[in-house]
């Protein structure tokens, strides 16, 4: 297991990260996503661990808050030290039927952190995240909410999910004119089938050194294997069942036909390469997997083993590339008389990229 700071602090994560939706199973989508009883969830957390995972994933809407409870509990019957662990959980969906129940409000916060820490039976939060884009609460209540939990302990340090790239800056630019707690993170879907966030969150990601969650990274499990043009609705898989996150199906499929044969060379899955690809990006801090069964857990985590060739991750990447979209197009073009100019042998002047003299060096 590798492990990488989170963001730009001195906290250390493994990079795989063991998520927990599966646990419970509760009622709706999260019935499909999976039914994981407290002795399983035992289980998983215990192999987890075992590999080197040091970082847990929640929610508390996950399994209207049953999530929470089962990895509350299994840390005290697995008797790890609190301090060994770093938990993760996320506030913003709807957990009551007040209408203040959700949201990114200071009210709503301040309510669901002290639930949140009932739940988890902890005193204290290590990542506290914004699960979502709250259209009404402005900014800075929810950084000034953050910033006092922070302040009072129970939270040690904040990012956010699901949010635009323009949103995180101007929260990031107000917490450093503020004087209040940033985010240190953005967990975020991604994949080898989904790279959308490449075009303006990673770059925002890279200038701020804020690190990257990446949640989905089998684009719901349609990267498993399980999936491929003939059997897009293979039996016992949630994605048959709750077809999300959103992908471009026929470009999976070119996709997977590309991973196939990567998998066989390293007698392996798959969704093995798809976790690969993704750990060998240097923004990502840490690919979240969940899983309902030991076999599929140590699959996964397996995929830290895996060394991929540099022809094998051109193939990959040249598959699943984006389509040029502007101003990303636009940007090289104009850009090109910026690079600073090779330099020329005894001293002579490079021609720039227009043909003039490039200027001499001082």
């Amino acid at each position: 297991m590798q492990y990488k700071t989170l963001g730009n602090t001195g906290l250390l994560v493994s990079t795989l990260c063991l998520g927990t939706m599966t646990f419970h199973g509760g009622s709706g989508r999260f019935r499909a996503i999976g039914a994981v009883d407290q002795s399983g969830a035992d289980v998983l957390i215990k192999r987890s661990i075992e590999a080197g995972v040091n970082f847990i994933d929640t929610a508390d809407v996950y399994s209207e808050g049953e999530s929470e409870k089962t990895l509350g509990q299994s840390l005290k019957n697995l008797g790890l030290a609190r301090k060994d662990v770093v938990i993760a959980t996320k506030v913003f969906g709807r957990v009551g039927p007040g209408r203040n129940d959700v949201g990114a409000s200071r009210g709503h916060i301040l309510d669901a952190v002290d639930a949140s820490l009932r739940r988890l039976q902890t005193d204290y939060i290590d990542l506290y995240q914004i699960h979502g884009n709250d259209s009404i609460t402005p900014v800075e209540e929810t950084l000034r909410a953050l910033d006092t939990l922070v302040s009072a302990g129970k939270v040690r340090y904040i990012g956010v999910s699901n949010w635009q790239a323009w949103k995180i800056a101007k929260a990031l630019g107000i917490s450093e004119f503020k004087n209040l707690a940033r985010f240190d993170t953005l967990q975020a879907y991604y994949s080898i089938a989904g790279r959308d966030l490449e075009r303006d969150l990673v770059p925002l990601l890279e200038a701020e050194k804020t690190g990257l969650l990446v949640w989905s990274p089998l684009a719901g499990g349609l990267l498993s294997g399980k999936f491929s043009r003939d059997n897009q609705k293979p039996a016992n898989s949630r994605r048959s069942e709750f077809d999300f996150p959103l992908v471009d199906k026929e470009r999976t499929w070119k996709i997977l036909d590309v991973m196939k044969p990567i998998a066989n060379a390293h007698a392996c899955s798959p969704a093995r390469i798809a976790l690969a690809w993704l750990l060998r990006k240097p923004f990502v801090t840490s690919v979240i997997i969940g899983a309902k069964r030991v076999e599929q857990l140590d699959d996964n985590l397996a995929a830290v083993d895996v060394e991929l060739s540099a022809d094998e991750v051109k193939q990959l990447d040249a598959v699943s590339a984006l389509p040029p979209e502007y101003p990303g197009w636009m940007l090289p073009v104009q850009g090109a008389n910026r690079l600073a100019p090779e330099p020329a042998p005894n001293g002579a002047q490079q021609p720039s990229a227009n043909g003039a003299p490039a200027p001499a060096a001082r």
